[in-house]
């Protein structure tokens, strides 16, 4: 009965923690997500309506005098106080991709934005600080998880990326599944559905592996391309879930199974790994996929990193 009377997100719901992947706080009061995640292009993309406008006209009058990367910081902040006020959990603020290769500047970085939530009041267990799983990311994810500083690994496309964050204790990665799909896609030619799309495959393999040997680190799915990715991952910790696609699972009413769980975990045939920084570098290497996607990620959040600054340059004349 559940399948017919209900639509497949609050199916979804019951099986995985469903989060919002904009920074549009409309969506978020009408999907009603548990935790909300945030990256240089929605903030971007937000920045650049009307709506969204006096949110960056408040953080250049207030840290205009301390300067562009001050105003930044500002920015993000009152995008995640305001994301807080509507969702239940947790946000995600991304640090700077252009500090992806620097472990120090990362927890710098860190620290400072936790500061600045702390400094209105939040608590750090409701922020997430997003960070590109580069060696250098995960070491400083490393650092600042002993520091009670949790963080959001982010622009992760390889097994050994996924090994290494687990083996870091860092609170939660983000696998990207329709950024595999697109990749596979345009190498083979081959339009991959359910169960033998490649990012499905990845992330079913990651929270496999992290539930079989009790890795703690929470496996989040991201960057979908289509409502079939999403229901083949059903069961998986969270789900980080775009308008358009959220949308979709509301009207939809089809019966939705829970493809990922413990049981299914615990009997897959996978054998534990270690990985030392060379050992890393070297399988994630091996992976001609997870290398393009990876740079290009941080190649495009630090171009509209670069935009926003210039939206701001221009704001402070």
């Amino acid at each position: 009965m559940k399948g017919i009377m209900s639509n497949q997100l609050d199916q979804l719901k019951g099986f995985t923690t469903v989060v919002a992947d904009t920074g549009d706080f409309g969506v978020m009061k009408e999907f009603t997500p548990q935790d909300a995640t945030t990256n240089p292009s929605l903030i971007l993309k937000a920045a650049g309506m009307a709506e969204y406008k006096p949110i960056v006209e408040q953080a250049v009058s207030e840290k205009k005098d301390q300067g562009l990367e001050a105003v930044l910081d500002r920015i993000l902040i009152l995008f995640g106080i305001e994301i807080l006020k509507i969702v239940p959990g947790r946000v995600s603020t991304e640090v700077d991709a252009r500090l992806s290769f620097d472990t120090a500047a990362t927890v710098k970085k860190a620290k400072e934005l936790i500061a600045a939530y702390e400094a209105e009041g939040i608590s750090r267990d409701r922020i997430l600080i997003k960070i590109a799983s580069t060696w250098e990311g995960i070491k400083a994810a490393e650092e600042l998880e002993k520091e009670g500083i949790h963080c959001n690994l982010t622009l992760l496309f390889s097994f050994a990326q996924a090994v290494a964050c687990a083996e870091a204790k860092v609170q939660l990665i983000s696998p990207f599944v329709g950024r595999i799909y697109d990749w596979y896609k345009n190498d083979t030619g081959i339009d991959y559905t359910g169960s033998d799309d490649p990012g499905v495959q990845s992330v079913t393999k990651i929270y496999n592996y992290y539930k079989k040997f009790g890795y703690k680190t929470e496996v989040m799915g991201a960057s979908f391309r289509n409502k079939g990715q999403i229901t083949e991952l059903a069961g998986c910790d969270l789900l980080t879930i775009s308008p358009g696609l959220l949308g979709e699972l509301a009207d939809a009413t089809e019966s939705i199974d829970e493809k990922l769980t413990q049981s299914g975990a615990e009997a897959c045939d996978l054998e534990k790994i270690s990985l030392n920084e060379s050992a890393f570098r070297f399988q994630h290497n091996e992976d001609p996929m997870a290398i393009e996607k990876t740079a290009q990620g941080i190649r495009a959040f630090s171009a509209d990193i670069v935009k926003l600054e210039n939206l701001v340059k221009e704001l402070i004349g």
